[in-house]
């Protein structure tokens, strides 16, 4: 999901939403484009060498900040067992406690504090709303290494005229 420009809450203005779940009961994401200034490296030292640039913690969303959701890519597709896998099995969530043995060799990691929480049909009226748009996400959209411009690269890629929204400004008063 991406945030329409007329999203404006501090905690989710111009971000790009990996949904994790959504349900009858509601909807878990994280957001992609929110990196923290604090290196993977400092929170989990054993992490480090697996966190994929840039190596820093990002803010998953509002939700739990306390606790963190990793998720890993694997270039054979190793990560197929979990139950949150994403492009056929590339991506999936990590359990940080397994330590990196558990995920096969060569996977990339990139760790989120909290995450993004949406109560039973709340994300439903605020798609209806205007809030979001719901578009197809990949597996580069959740490793970008330049987090500031994955709003516009993923409008940009849009059919029609959603791409053009990519070029909205940030505050059209100075228009």
């Amino acid at each position: 999901m991406v945030a329409t420009p007329a999203l404006i809450d501090p905690n989710f203005a111009r971000s790009v939403i990996l949904l994790l779940e959504h349900n009858d009961e509601g909807a878990v994401g994280v957001v992609l484009n929110r990196p923290s200034q604090t290196p993977v490296r400092d929170v989990l030292p054993e992490w480090s060498a697996h966190a994929v640039e840039p190596p820093l913690v990002y803010v998953g969303g509002p939700v739990s900040p306390d606790g963190a959701i990793c998720l890993g890519r694997s270039a054979d597709g190793g990560l197929g067992v979990d139950p949150w896998t994403f492009f056929d099995g590339i991506v999936g969530t990590v359990d940080l406690a397994a330590g990196p043995t558990s995920v096969p060799d060569g996977t990339q990691v990139r760790v989120y504090a909290g995450y993004a929480g949406w109560s039973a049909e709340q994300l439903a009226v605020e798609v209806e709303m205007g809030s979001w748009y719901v578009v197809d996400g990949g597996v580069d959209d959740v490793f970008c290494g330049n987090p500031d411009n994955l709003w516009r690269a993923v409008l940009k890629r849009q059919p029609g005229e959603l791409a053009m929204v990519a070029n909205f400004p940030t505050d059209p008063s100075l228009n």
